[in-house]
Formats: C-alpha cells, sequence, structure tokens
C-alpha cells in the first residue's frame, strides 16, 4: 500500500503544470502504453477476484457475459473513442457532463448529468471499498478488521489521486496489471494441479459431475432469469454503455491522440483472457469448498488460496486484488470531481477560476461519503447498485445520438432520459429484471431512444430548427469528423 501511494504521487513529477485539463485528463498526453494499462483497470475490479469467481461458484455459464460486452464494448470503442476524444480536444471539454453542456448550450444540463452520473457511481467507490475490505481482512487472516481495511481503500485512494489525478491512477495501474498479470497467470497453473492432479481430470469431473454450470442459464438458471435472452440482452446494453461511462470517458479524453485509442481498441480485448481464471477458479472451488451460500461465495477463489499456498504468496495475490479495487476506485473519484467541479460548481461564477481546487474537494468528499455508507448503512448503496449500469445505459440517446444527430433537442432527450430511468426503477426495484427474459435496462432504453426521436421531430415541425436560437454550424455542434481524422491538429502558439 505505501509502494502504491509513492507511485501515485511520483505521477505529479512527469505532470504539465496547468489547471483542471492536466489534473483530470492528464494533459490529453497519455500515450498507448499508459491508455492501455488504465482502461485495462477500469475493467478489471475487485469483481473480477471477488464476483466473477462467486458468479463462477453459484451460476456458472451466465458470468461469461462480463467477456462478451467488455470485448464488444472495445469494438464500439474503436469509433465512439475517438469521436469523443475529437470533440473534446476541439472544444477544451474534460468530462462527460460538460460534452452534453456544450452539445446543447444549456450548462444545466451538464449539472443534471453530473448529478445523474453521481447518483450511479457512487455505490461502484462504495462496492469497491468494500471489495478491498474484505480482501485485506481475509488475506491477514482476521488479522487487519474490515473497519479498518476500509479506511485503508479510501486513505491510499485519496492520498495519489488528489495530487496526481489520471496520471497517477495511470501509474499505478502499471504496478496492478503486473500484479494481476502473474498471479492469475499462476493461479491458474497451479489450482488445477495442486487439488485435481491436473486440468484433464478438473474437466472431467467438472463435465461430469457440474454439467449443469457449462451452459445457460446455469446452475439454478430457471429461478435466476439468466438464460440466453438475458445473456444477449444484457451483452447488447452494456457494451454500448461502456463507451459513454464517466470512467471511460475520462481514459479516452486522456489519450495523446486518435489513433492511440484505436489500437487500445484492439488489444484490450486480450486482457479479457484473464477474465476466465477467477470464473474457473469459482467453479474449481465447487469440489475444494462446497457449501457456500449468499456473500460468502464471493470468496471462493480466496478460501481456495488461503488453504493451499502459504503467506507471503497469499498476500502478493491479495495485493493484486486490493490494487484492482484502488485503480477504478480512483478513476470513480475523480470523475465525480471533474464533473461537478466543471459543470456544477463552476455555475457559481465567482467559483469559476477555482475549478480544479473544487474537483479535488469534491474527490475527499465523495469517497467520504461512500466510506461513511459504507460503515452505517452499507445495503442502501448496494441496493442503488443495481440500476448503476442500466441506469446509465439512459445517457445513449441524449449523448451519443446528440453528437451525430443535428436534430436532437433538449427537450426530446430530457423525456426520453427520465422516461428511461423511470422504467429502469420501477422493473429493477418490484423485482422484474429481467422481463421477459429480457434485460429491463434496454427494454428502457428502447422506449427511452423512441421518445426521445418522436418528441425531437415533433419540436424541429414545431418549431422549424431543433433550437432556434443556436446558429452555430454543424461541425461546431456535432462529432461527426473525428469517425476519421486521426488527430486534432493544434492551434500555432
Amino acid at each position: 500500500m505505501v509502494l502504491t501511494v509513492v507511485l501515485g504521487l511520483l505521477a505529479v513529477r512527469r505532470q504539465e503544470t496547468g489547471g483542471l485539463e492536466s489534473w483530470s485528463v492528464g494533459g490529453r498526453s497519455l500515450g498507448p502504453v499508459f491508455i492501455w494499462v488504465l482502461m485495462a483497470g477500469e475493467g478489471y475490479t475487485s469483481f473480477s477476484y471477488l464476483g466473477a469467481a462467486g458468479w463462477g461458484y453459484n451460476y456458472g455459464a451466465p458470468v461469461l457475459y462480463v467477456v462478451a460486452y467488455m470485448s464488444c464494448g472495445y469494438a464500439v470503442g474503436y469509433v465512439v473513442g475517438p469521436m469523443l476524444w475529437g470533440y473534446a480536444r476541439k472544444h477544451g471539454l474534460v468530462a462527460l457532463s460538460d460534452m452534453t453542456a456544450h452539445r446543447y448550450r444549456r450548462p444545466w444540463l451538464g449539472a443534471v448529468v453530473a448529478v445523474l452520473a453521481t447518483v450511479f457511481l457512487l455505490p461502484y467507490i462504495q462496492l469497491q471499498i468494500t471489495g478491498m475490505g474484505v480482501v485485506v481482512s481475509t488475506i491477514s487472516y482476521g488479522a487487519v478488521g474490515l473497519d479498518l481495511a476500509y479506511f485503508l481503500a479510501f486513505a491510499v485512494t485519496t492520498a495519489f489521486v488528489v495530487v496526481s489525478g489520471l496520471r497517477g491512477s495511470a501509474w499505478v495501474s502499471v504496478l496492478k496489471d503486473a500484479l494481476v498479470v502473474l498471479t492469475l497467470g499462476f493461479l491458474f497453473v497451479y489450482v488445477p494441479l495442486h487439488y485435481f492432479g491436473g486440468f484433464g481430470e478438473f474437466f472431467g469431473r467438472l463435465v461430469d459431475e457440474k454439467s449443469e454450470w457449462l451452459k445457460l442459464p446455469g446452475h439454478n438458471g430457471e429461478q435466476s432469469g439468466y438464460g440466453i435472452g438475458w445473456f444477449a440482452s444484457t451483452t447488447v446494453l452494456n457494451s454500448l454503455t461502456v463507451v459513454i461511462f464517466p470512467t471511460t470517458v475520462a481514459g479516452y479524453l486522456g489519450a495523446r491522440d486518435a489513433d492511440t485509442l484505436r489500437r487500445n481498441a484492439v488489444w484490450l480485448p486480450a486482457y479479457n483472457v484473464l477474465l476466465f481464471v477467477p470464473m474457473l477458479l469459482g467453479t474449481a472451488a465447487l469440489f475444494v469448498v462446497p457449501g457456500l451460500v449468499g456473500a460468502e461465495s464471493n470468496l471462493a477463489l480466496f478460501r481456495l488460496i488461503t488453504d493451499a499456498l502459504p503467506a507471503w504468496a497469499v498476500g502478493i495475490v491479495g495485493v493484486a486484488a486490493a490494487l484492482s479495487s484502488i485503480v477504478p476506485m480512483a478513476v470513480f473519484m475523480l470523475v465525480i470531481g471533474t464533473m461537478w467541479g466543471r459543470s456544477v460548481l463552476s455555475l457559481v461564477p465567482r467559483l469559476r477560476a477555482r475549478e480544479k481546487g473544487l474537483s479535488q474537494i469534491v474527490v475527499v468528499v465523495a469517497g467520504s461519503l461512500a466510506l461513511l455508507m459504507t460503515y452505517t448503512a452499507p445495503n442502501t448503496l448496494v441496493r442503488l447498485s443495481l440500476i448503476s449500469y442500466e441506469g446509465m445505459a439512459q445517457l445513449l440517446p441524449l449523448v451519443l445520438l446528440g453528437l451525430v444527430w443535428r436534430r436532437m433537442t433538449v427537450v426530446g432527450g430530457v423525456c426520453g432520459l427520465v422516461t428511461g430511468v423511470a422504467i429502469v426503477c420501477v422493473l429493477v426495484f418490484s423485482g422484474n429484471d429481467p422481463l421477459w427474459g429480457i434485460n429491463a435496462g434496454l427494454l428502457a432504453l428502447v422506449v427511452n431512444l423512441a421518445v426521445s426521436v418522436v418528441v425531437s421531430l415533433r419540436a424541429v415541425r414545431r418549431y422549424g430548427a431543433p433550437d432556434p436560437g443556436d446558429e452555430r454550424a454543424d461541425e461546431e455542434v456535432l462529432a461527426l469528423e473525428e469517425f476519421t481524422d486521426a488527430a486534432v491538429v493544434r492551434e500555432p502558439a
């Protein structure tokens, strides 16, 4: 943990002096290696060690949706990433919220996006704090309590992200990814050999005794609803959503040029191969530590290694898992701070000159709020996390369609957004997700899109233009040219 803080703080020495842009998107100067490890780090969280193994233990095949949607999302990002990068670079934008405000010339709309994104991101910070707490407590064999471990997660992350911003997260990602590749590569070989005598024996037992786990809808799939329809609809929804997730956008905007993002999209799916390891180890735990129920199933991987490995080896695996909480948590906190500093607090005229300082304060506040909720009301944010991804998907028409279709109006986008979020909340909290075997978020997105388009077209027919007061040319409003341009030429000094 000390090494993590030092590495994150060292990044500030390489950081260009500057304001919010330098801190929040690394001065738009990160090359292919840093962008690759940073965006891989965002996708590889504590869920990969805990949740993926737990889903493999409980259900089996349905957990493969994670590999499916991330790989498809990178393919979509091959087009969307350069588009968003070019738009933000051209207009000096640093977050999804001020991109929305610029597109529609409505500062209040950027504030709405910032607040909505915060609601959907805070549960992820709380879940990463909880995940790291469970990992640290487990690998210390109970010597470090959960409360102290929660605080360590908050303190370590805040220590470097406030000072170094996105560049600090990228530097820590290098250490994290090195440990992830090392530990998962080792466990992939060690566990089948140690417990089963080889891969053949392990897979043979899996096919003979646990075949239900190897096909959709998985173990107890009839009750869970994780069938083919859910798998396909969730893959489609998440692959579209991940490209406009505020943390993904932060990675896009930090790139040196658009070609870096294209190369990154080509190579990132290779990282997903590692996700098969915790999923596989979760099924191995079925034979070694049977009978885990509820939240205990998330510890399936660590129950395997704490019994089989010496303490120092358990520690190394635990550090890799802990860093898999810290890196995404850092980017979540950074993005919330950036959006509030640029799109919410800056609406007060006298605060506009202090965007960076205010953003850093918001980082501490957001992390503290998530930490406080972890201690006092852990289930509150966990329940919100149920709608996080599906709720964030409802920004797609307003943001992404709005950047390529001039006729999208503020009224149409907001009506669609409100409708989509309302449908998601009703379906999720009434226990109807999935509905008819389909992900509720995708159903809501379809209605959202229809409402956005219909209302926008009616507004255009009525007023003769999407925004009668907006006289800007299309190239100033839309992001179309960035589909092909590799970079935006810098203005001469």
